[in-house]
């Protein structure tokens, strides 16, 4: 009963983010054939969740609340997404471009 639960929430959990969150929005579209294009640009709002990091963190060390915290959190994933997605666009550019080309010849 209590792992269900667990999975259940999880699962919805997953589900409001990716349907809700910005970063999953864009994530979703750069992953369309039309969007790879822009996942190396996409890597520069990494910078910007930095930013919110350290800013947070600044705030945290000059007696800020302590839920900022969770703002850290939120930033330094969504960065890291960020910049996971540049080079996995690029190989699925190429991955697309070589797939097209060999059915083009064929």
């Amino acid at each position: 009963m209590t792992i269900r639960l667990i999975w259940t929430v999880s699962v919805r959990t997953r589900c409001f983010l990716r349907r809700y969150m910005p970063t999953s929005i864009l994530l979703d579209a750069i992953r369309t054939r039309r969007g790879l294009k822009w996942g190396i640009p996409a890597m520069l709002l990494a910078v910007t969740y930095l930013l919110i990091a350290n800013v947070c963190v600044q705030l945290i060390e000059d007696g800020g609340p302590g839920w900022l915290h969770l703002a850290v959190l939120w930033a330094i994933w969504s960065m890291l997404k960020m910049l996971w997605i540049g080079p996995a666009s690029a190989v699925l550019l190429v991955r697309a471009r070589v797939r097209e080309s060999v059915t083009a010849r064929g």
